[in-house]
């Protein structure tokens, strides 16, 4: 049986464990953190509990396909709610739309508030939202790329993408389907998940509104923190030996180059036939790869904005209507993502997520309390903000926008992230949302999930092939596993023979 190393429990670690130890290989997966999750931990604080990674999940048969990899069962492992609605849209007007599961449902929620022209508009988006996922998920998404030459693998599929307009942009499709601003602003602005405004980001990029508005939102019994332990739990109960409390500080290689296994803090030794790498691809070379350039792509590429986060454990009442998730959308658009991704500024009119997530399940906070997930876009530190000063700005504004919005202001426990925060959590250049999916960051073009300069090596995570978000980053363990299982037939047995050979 062949050995591999996955370092980090993140879902992209937790993701390609799973994978492996379904294909028949023994997998030790190593965790510097005492719980799993990597980016989606968890803070316990006077009786509050709060998910510091992602809050929102879709995709609930990308979770499922990691579990039944491992031969477990979802339902057992991770119950979970479907939320309906799976957002509130709160305007600057004090209008509301909500993001009702069902086409029926939602079709009726627009005729309602916007009108019978775009409820119409919206029967024909769905149609369109449909047909870019059919091709792009199993063509462009769920796919290892060694060269663009990849993508003419399947011609067919390409033109379909192409007459589908998606390369196009997605600020102008969804405009000249519905006449509602607010609409507009609701079907786009998942554009910066992938780290672009919603005007220059590529009309495929509608997959994830899809994702959203389509598929459904859904939220695990024990909230989000959930996920990453129900995922340990189908890994462990398949053989996956996981380490936790140990750091990986080095990369072991044979005199050819190629993986031997990896040296954890303390000098313990483990050795492998081939290591998979979650970290932060920059990150990954600086630390474990110093000897090698990185792809230009990691050293100069385009990186997404980051976030401020406040999480905030309060005693209250909410305000009337509010929902497990609330994105509350600014008068200005355009110019604040100018301020943002052009220039490198806090968004002078800021739209906010507000996630609140004891809406669905109260056993996160203490009686009579609240947990408050409250989300600005902010500059990456690439960016002219100076957070030494603008830290303690940023809190406060974020409070006071919570007091105007009637939430409740009592605050027990806090903790607020900024990107200082996510560098020092190994997150480059202080985004959670590595590069930005410009096209030439997207698909073949982005970093490789294989190092061919030392076999044996693969990358999963955000920063690597397909990209960001829950899902994508489920599907890249999967697509890490696929390198591995490729490599390892030809070579394995041979190394395995070796492993006593010399190691640098």
């Amino acid at each position: 049986m062949s050995t591999v190393v996955v370092i980090g429990a993140g879902l992209a670690g937790l993701a390609t464990a799973c994978h492996l130890s379904g294909s028949g290989h023994e997998v030790v997966l190593i965790e510097r953190e005492s719980i799993p999750g990597g980016r989606g931990g968890r803070i316990h604080d006077q009786g509050y509990t709060f998910d510091t990674g992602p809050t929102v999940l879709t995709m609930r048969g990308l979770i499922d396909d990691v579990v039944r990899a491992a031969g477990g069962d979802l339902d057992s492992l991770l119950p979970m709610r479907l939320l309906d609605p799976g957002y509130r849209a709160k305007y600057a007007d004090g209008s509301e739309i909500l993001v009702r599961h069902g086409h029926e449902n939602m079709r009726e929620e627009i005729r309602q508030k916007c009108g019978p022209r775009d409820a119409a508009a919206f029967d024909d988006f769905t149609v369109w939202l449909r047909k870019l996922y059919e091709v792009e998920m199993p063509h462009f998404i769920d796919a290892n790329f060694d060269t663009p030459l990849d993508l003419m693998a399947s011609p067919s599929a390409a033109a379909r993408l192409l007459g589908l307009g998606g390369f196009g942009r997605l600020g102008k499709n969804v405009a000249r389907r519905f006449e509602d601003d607010r609409l507009r602003r609701l079907f786009t602005f998942q554009a910066m998940y992938a780290g672009l405004p919603p005007s220059s980001a590529l009309a495929l990029y509608a997959v994830i509104t899809y994702m959203d508005c389509i598929e459904g939102v859904w939220f695990p019994e024990g909230g989000m923190g959930a996920v990453p332990v129900a995922l340990a739990k189908a890994a462990s109960d398949a053989g996956v030996d996981i380490r936790y409390d140990a750091t990986v500080s080095r990369l072991l290689r044979r005199t050819d180059g190629a993986v031997a296994g990896v040296e954890i803090d303390g000098g313990e030794r483990i050795t492998a036939d081939a290591v998979v790498c979650t970290l932060d691809l920059p990150v990954a070379y600086r630390h474990l790869l110093p000897d090698l350039k990185a792809p230009r792509v990691v050293r100069k590429g385009q990186y997404s904005p980051s976030a401020v986060v406040w999480h905030v454990g309060t005693r209250g009442e909410l305000p009337a209507g509010t929902h497990h998730h609330n994105i509350h959308f600014a008068d200005a658009w355009d110019s604040s993502f100018d301020a943002l991704i052009k220039q490198g500024r806090m968004m002078p009119d800021p739209s906010r997520l507000v996630t609140v997530p004891t809406m669905t399940d109260p056993s996160l906070a203490p009686e009579g309390g609240h947990v408050l997930y409250v989300l600005e876009p902010a500059p990456n530190l690439d960016g002219v903000v100076d957070w030494r000063t603008q830290r303690s700005r940023s809190r406060d504004d974020l409070q006071r926008f919570l007091e105007t919005e009637g939430y409740p202001s009592e605050v027990i426990a806090e903790e607020f992230v900024d990107p200082t925060d996510w560098e020092r959590q190994g997150m480059e250049r202080g985004t959670p949302f590595a590069l930005a999916h410009t096209f030439l960051q997207t698909g073949p073009f982005r970093p490789k999930n294989v190092e061919k300069r030392v076999p044996g090596l693969f990358f999963a995570g955000s920063g690597t092939t397909p990209g960001v978000g829950v899902p994508m980053v489920l599907v890249s363990g999967r697509l890490a596993a696929e390198r591995v299982v490729a490599h390892l037939p030809a070579t394995g047995a041979s190394r395995r023979h070796q492993r006593t050979g010399a190691v640098a």
